[in-house]
């Protein structure tokens, strides 16, 4: 690549979603590039101590990427009265946006033609930041760049009041159908949208030591967040069916074991915490496994050891698709619905909104046609996942296509 990628709106690797984002980026640049150097990509990320502890430090130590964080405004305080009150005044309101960019975009005139690449993935589907979005978004565009909005998925009753940002993209790649036609719909022409499968389906996996006690083959892995617990819609919900799940693995699939796999470990937003409640309550049965923190690819590796895989953080669901194992996604928005439209031709049994838990075994009975159809399920995956996974290359490739 000739020209400089900054990949920005990545939160950090704590997030292990973001992490396989950014990792398969490098990796299927590699590949595209057919591993010849070109100049190396700009991750601009919110925290760059995270992401040196898990994948994305390899990538920087093996020359593939610099990771420069953001400023933090914030906890800045007089950076943070002086903006606000110059904001205040000249309603300005790029003004923060380019101070948490400053340490990329104070040399953006050193870059050879550069291209902003929004690498948020579903970000545009939470209306908290949709704002923020636009100003980021702006301030590259200031500075002359192209821009790219990668990974994308968009509830498509949103298109319309998005559309003035979208259009600024000189590109988009997006995940899913349902969020591809939502754009087609709602006037974003076709030749700037290119529908392409998550990066984070061409993440490598690392096979390594398994947590103890797990059996591969035999093991059921669960994935349950705090984000999903706060789309339920009554209170406590989710966790009484991930209980029900647990009783209903150990009493009726014989020896099968249960991994316990988290997959975001921020503080603010950290799976291990309803993990580790569940942990608690079933570790004597013996059969129960709380696994520890990894990185993506490291997670990748237990999760592609399953024999079925309960998730409700995406890109741990698409770690266990895109190795073949027979997955049930507890959705709360269109990526799930759309990503399994895209593999199965339906959402039906293959998603369970959270929105609409209503008993406390619905996930149960949606686990039993997971189960009931083994076989087709994997085998399906194994049919069409080697064609698909390698389609996310594309995200890289129409980029490239902007090179020229």
């Amino acid at each position: 690549m000739d020209r400089q990628l900054i990949f920005y709106m990545h939160a950090g690797s704590g997030n292990h979603g973001c992490e396989a984002i950014a990792d398969a980026t490098l990796f299927a640049l590699n590949k595209v590039n057919e591993g010849k150097k070109g100049i190396a990509p700009i991750i601009v990320t919110n925290n760059r101590e995270q992401d040196m502890r898990y994948g994305l430090g390899a990538r920087v130590s093996g020359g593939e990427c610099s990771i420069i964080e953001e400023k933090h405004i914030a906890e800045d305080f007089i950076p943070h009265v002086m903006y606000y009150v110059y904001r205040k005044i000249t309603g300005d309101a790029v003004s923060f946006w380019r101070y948490q960019f400053k340490n990329v975009l104070k040399t953006a005139g050193d870059y050879i033609r550069p291209i902003a690449v929004s690498i948020g993935g579903d970000n545009y589907c939470y209306p908290e930041m949709v704002n923020d979005l636009k100003l980021a978004h702006e301030a590259f565009l200031e500075k002359g760049m192209q821009s790219v909005l990668m990974g994308c998925s968009i509830e498509p009753d949103t298109v319309l009041g998005l559309k003035d940002d979208l259009m600024k993209f000189d590109l988009i790649t997006v995940r899913e159908s349902i969020s591809y036609e939502g754009m087609i719909q709602g006037g974003i022409p076709e030749e700037k949208v290119k529908l392409c499968p998550d990066p984070a389906f061409m993440l490598p996996v690392e096979k390594g030591t398994l947590p103890e006690g797990f059996e591969e083959g035999n093991t059921i892995g669960l994935n349950v967040s705090p984000m999903v617990q706060g789309k339920e819609s009554r209170l406590g919900i989710t966790m009484e069916n991930y209980r029900n799940l647990i009783k209903h693995v150990l009493s009726e699939m014989d020896g099968a074991k249960v991994a316990l796999i988290p997959h975001v470990v921020w503080s603010s937003n950290d799976d291990r915490k309803p993990l580790k409640e569940l942990y608690e309550e079933f570790k004597d049965t013996g059969r129960v496994i709380l696994a520890e923190d990894a990185s993506a690819q490291k997670l990748k590796g237990i999760i592609s050891a399953c024999r079925f895989f309960i998730g409700a953080r995406t890109h741990s669901t698409i770690a266990a698709y895109s190795t073949c194992v027979p997955t049930l996604v507890l959705g709360y928005s269109v990526k799930s619905r759309g990503i399994a439209r895209d593999l199965f031709g339906t959402e039906e049994n293959y998603v369970v909104p959270v929105q609409k838990l209503k008993t406390e075994t619905d996930l149960v009975e949606a686990f039993k046609f997971i189960v009931e159809n083994e076989d087709n399920i994997r085998g399906k995956l194994s049919e069409i996942m080697p064609e698909y996974s390698s389609r996310a290359a594309n995200n890289v490739r129409y980029i490239k296509e902007l090179v020229r």
